[in-house]
């Protein structure tokens, strides 16, 4: 099973999704995140996943682990993944664009 994190940009009312540009999950909006490299600890693939993706730098200390959640492929097993969700209200940069990812705002209540 694969060991993945998914982070979640909060500011007031609105939460950053992104629109899956290529790979895995293409064309589908979620948070930023990715796989966790080895020898990276679980916080450290989140703040690289989410600056090679949405270009904004994150501080362990701001994280809040939400949970996990482990999918299961029935017919694809080597998808399996067990992934770790973070959200976060505190950032330095703007959410951009890149190959991978194209971040759009939306309002929640």
């Amino acid at each position: 099973m694969k060991l993945a994190t998914l982070c979640f940009l909060i500011k007031e009312n609105e939460i950053l999704l992104a629109m899956k540009k290529r790979g895995f999950g293409a064309g589908k909006w979620n948070g930023a995140g990715g796989k966790i490299n080895v020898g990276e600890t679980i916080k450290g693939a989140v703040i690289r996943e989410v600056q090679e993706e949405l270009g904004v730098k994150l501080e362990e200390k701001y994280l809040e682990n939400f949970g996990d959640i482990k999918f299961y492929f029935k017919n694809k097993p080597d998808w399996d993944m067990h992934v770790h969700i973070f959200f976060t209200k505190t950032w330095r940069g703007e959410p951009r664009e890149s190959e991978e990812m194209k971040p759009k705002w939306y309002r929640y209540q």
